[in-house]
């Protein structure tokens, strides 16, 4: 089916190169790129479902609102010198576009909070940038606060004519221990869109649509660089369509992609690792046959490629795996952010979807993603060759340096101001083959061993994942004036003794196989997560932090005897166990009393649910649903209930 809304044109391509062209041959400014943002007045800029609706936003629509949004917001910033830094602390929504080009309209430069950092950090951006002002959905700082709700439409729009804000920052994730603010004008803006472009002329998938429709999913926040420069400019500046999220739970991100038929995906690769997961558990648990079949399909299917018959193969034999994750209509997924793991890589490709993966960074834009759509190159999560706007460099030691008139303009960090353009050291680890890179670790993150040899993390933390290991870390840990490598292995808060017992002979043996014995000196179980629920992606520089300043909760039997929890009514404990396997189709023996149902034990809010609705029947007790008080381990049930009179 053709395309819908090409605003007139008779292809994609020859929309996409009309649209380039006029922006090319414009002033390369805000005042330039805004109308050209909004010229298609009738395609669907944003959709969300409420309720049974799909409420629906078109540029138009959205453009209006703009202009009267920037009346109000001159009026309440009346008197702030032009290009002030005003920062925007919002999650996705319409009316984050609305604020971010409300800001620019008005004469000012947006200041792009990255909200999965705490308030002194947001706050050190703002004094740090001289911000005179934020637009804020909740949270208060110590500059001055105008809440979203403040902006409303005046009664006329803003007239054209004025200038606008010369440039706007993303901030860094922070991740390497501090955080930089990267200044983009419109002219890096420009060359990343002119690199899009190329995109859809050098790979046909990514432009396909589903139903004559586009539809990128809202997963990455915009004040992100991926989600600001891969999603919103990207696809904003071509018209197409931005499909919101609720929340981010599990089944409502499935629901939302099925129901609005979202054709593209961007994603972190932590989203990509829980989708193949839970599709692993849901397979494994119609029995083993099933699983071993589809385990073979998987493999041939990737033996096959992307060969004709290798597509034939995907469309029809693993077409129910697809109906059971996000259905027929996706076209295109992007994994960007920190490593995608190649086995990864290999479920989605294998089951028909076409998954590859990108590579930036806040200084410098979106560098690559690979585009080819053979498997030898997506499932080694390859990122593809430089885009036409960058150049890539590999020092002796496999450093990547980045040459870009589409880098920032200038960062900001500790006060300091450093302009770009020139070559950017990414302390990136990479290599090269046939014009392709692939990242391989962080020359950062090496970790000096006691024989002198670098270890990086990247290559052997995968070889290390141990069955009932959440994750694995390597760290080099400072102190007593040396460095000692040290394995990190998060397991489940509930593990009990004798299984962390097993895990440890594991280890042992996982690591004298790899023959690393003399390079770990000592390797430590820590009950929890890698990665906080505000990260976008791990941190090994804090991970090492919090285990130098022993903030993480190293378990050893000593510790897990202290916490194991000690009750008179095994029977009731015992029946619980048995009521959470079934949920979670586990056995008994492996759940422990202490472990959260979501956080250690992988259930979803289906499971939960139906594990309630079992245990209000049998035991004829309401449990409380209100979020932080709701019961979410054996321990809690049997607290509950033995205070309902159902103990001894």
């Amino acid at each position: 089916m053709k395309p819908d809304n090409l605003g007139g044109a008779r292809s994609i391509r020859d929309f996409v190169n009309t649209k380039l062209a006029r922006f090319e041959a414009s002033s390369h400014s805000f005042e330039a790129l805004f109308p050209l943002m909004f010229s298609e007045r009738e395609n669907i800029l944003l959709e969300k479902s409420a309720g049974y609706r799909i409420e629906k936003t078109s540029y138009g629509e959205a453009c209006d609102q703009i202009l009267r949004r920037t009346v109000t917001l001159r009026n309440l910033l009346s008197g702030t010198p032009q290009d002030a830094v005003v920062g925007l602390a919002m999650e996705n929504s319409l009316l984050w576009i609305e604020s971010f080009w409300c800001i620019l309209r008005a004469g000012f430069c947006p200041l792009l909070l990255n909200l999965r950092l705490d308030d002194e950090t947001l706050q050190d951006a703002l004094d740090q940038s001289g911000a005179a002002a934020v637009i804020s959905e909740g949270r208060s700082f110590d500059t001055r606060t105008i809440p979203v709700g403040e902006l409303v439409e005046a009664q006329t729009p803003d007239p054209d004519g004025r200038p606008f804000g010369s440039c706007f920052y993303v901030m860094s994730s922070g991740t390497s221990g501090s955080v930089k603010l990267c200044a983009y004008t419109a002219e890096q803006v420009w060359q990343q869109l002119r690199d899009s472009g190329s995109i859809i002329r050098r790979c046909r998938a990514i432009k396909k649509h589903y139903r004559g429709q586009l539809k990128l999913l809202t997963f990455l926040p915009f004040y992100h660089i991926f989600g600001l420069t891969a999603v919103y400019f990207w696809f904003s500046f071509f018209s197409r369509t931005f499909v919101l999220l609720n929340d981010f739970a599990p089944q409502t991100v499935v629901n939302t992609i099925r129901r609005h038929e979202v054709t593209h995906i961007f994603a972190v690769p932590l989203f990509w690792e829980k989708v193949r997961s839970e599709a692993l558990r849901t397979i494994r648990g119609r029995g083993e046959q099933t699983s071993r079949r589809f385990e073979r399909g998987l493999r041939l299917s990737n033996r096959l490629g992307s060969s004709l018959l290798g597509r034939l193969f995907r469309r029809f034999a693993l077409r129910e795996v697809r109906d059971n994750l996000f259905g027929e209509s996706i076209r295109f997924m992007i994994s960007g952010g920190s490593e995608l793991r190649p086995e990864i890589a290999a479920f989605f490709n294998g089951v028909g979807y076409r998954l590859a993966n990108g590579y930036g960074m806040s200084e410098i834009g979106i560098a690559s993603v690979e585009l080819s759509a053979r498997f030898r190159w997506l499932n080694r999560s390859f990122v593809g060759k430089p885009l036409p706007s960058f150049s890539f460099t590999l020092g002796a030691d496999g450093a990547l340096s980045v040459t870009s008139p589409a880098s920032a303009a200038w960062i900001l960090e500790g006060g300091a101001r450093t302009e770009g353009g020139g070559s950017f050291e990414t302390k990136d680890l990479a290599e090269q083959r046939s014009g392709r890179y692939r990242i391989l670790g962080r020359s950062d993150e090496l970790v000096v061993s006691p024989s002198g040899e670098n270890l990086n993390p990247n290559r052997i933390e995968p070889k290390l994942a141990l069955p009932g290991v959440r994750d694995v870390c390597l760290i080099g840990d400072r102190r007593g004036g040396k460095v000692l490598p040290v394995l990190l292995c998060f397991v489940p808060s509930g593990i009990t003794a004798e299984r962390l017992t097993e895990l440890r002979r594991e280890a042992a043996a996982r690591i004298s196989a790899l023959d690393l014995s003399a390079e770990i000196g000592k390797v430590e179980f820590v009950a929890g997560e890698r990665m906080l629920p505000t990260e976008f992606k791990p941190s090994r520089g804090r991970i090492a932090a919090d285990y130098a300043a022993g903030r993480l909760p190293v378990c050893t039997a000593e510790t897990l005897e202290q916490t194991r929890l000690k009750v008179s009514d095994e029977d009731l404990l015992r029946s619980l166990r048995v009521y959470f396997a079934a949920a979670l189709d586990k056995k008994p023996g492996e759940i422990a009393d202490t472990a959260d149902f979501f956080l250690d034990l992988g259930g979803t809010s289906l499971d939960y649910l139906a594990l309630v609705s079992k245990l209000e029947t049998d035991y004829s007790v309401s449990f409380p649903k209100q979020e932080g008080a709701s019961p979410a381990s054996v321990k809690d049930f049997y607290t509950y209930l033995e205070a309902s009179g159902h103990g001894r």
